[in-house]
């Protein structure tokens, strides 16, 4: 993966942008659903990226439409307001499954896995230590009230890691922060198998990090 974008934001390629069509389609997953066992459940994993994301796919594309019917003359215009919220929900939930997704590894992989060395020093710089850095992702993302996701962002004018809430798929986003890692906390990630046990299925997430990929987005991110 060699993630080529402004700030560290996915590609075109990474968030499923087809040219030809002027439209996102859902992109396939680098690994097989059940590559996640024991930590995240193959079920989950296959109807959170099939049915769910996929429906913020739809949802995306469906806005975007109907603003251009607007811009054309086609539409209601009455219904900007509404539709410029639809992609800020949908548009939200898609690019954030897709960091979700590409920050992901196979438990096989993903057990030797851990910061490169720039990260690890930033880690340390701005948490005092890895632990302490994953300790407040988890709690972050405990306390999320409802759906939402913790993010680890980087911050370019503090020039800093800094860990995040985020309410929906879009309320409370730092602006300008460029995001690195997140966990998703909506119930559809992990109800199947844990029910109402947020935290067991945070500390299952730990263990499925994909730190290759963070390391590509956080020195992207930082070249700007």
């Amino acid at each position: 993966m060699a993630v080529k974008g402004r700030r560290g934001f996915l590609t075109p390629e990474m968030v499923g942008w087809d040219a030809t069509r002027r439209e996102y389609v859902l992109p396939k997953l680098r690994y097989a659903y059940n590559e996640m066992e024991p930590h995240i459940d193959a079920q989950t994993m296959e109807i959170h990226h099939s049915k769910h994301h996929a429906a913020y796919v739809a949802g995306l594309n469906k806005a975007l439409g109907e603003l251009e019917k607007i811009r054309n003359g086609e539409g209601d215009g009455s219904l900007i307001k509404h539709w410029s919220r639809e992609i800020a929900f949908h548009g939200g939930g898609h690019v954030n499954h897709c960091l979700f997704w590409l920050t992901l590894a196979p438990t096989e992989r993903a057990k030797d896995m851990k910061p490169g060395k720039d990260l690890a020093a930033q880690i340390d710089r701005d948490f005092g230590s890895f632990d302490r850095c994953m300790n407040e992702m988890s709690a972050a993302a405990a306390a999320v009230e409802g759906s939402g996701w913790a993010w680890l962002v980087w911050e370019p004018v503090g020039e800093r890691l800094l860990i995040t809430q985020m309410e929906k798929q879009q309320n409370l986003w730092m602006t300008g922060a460029s995001p690195l890692l997140g966990v998703d906390v909506w119930e559809h990630a992990y109800y199947l198998r844990y029910q109402n046990r947020r935290a067991d299925y945070l500390k299952a997430w730990r263990q499925v990090i994909g730190w290759t990929a963070v390391d590509e987005l956080f020195a992207a991110a930082r070249a700007g």
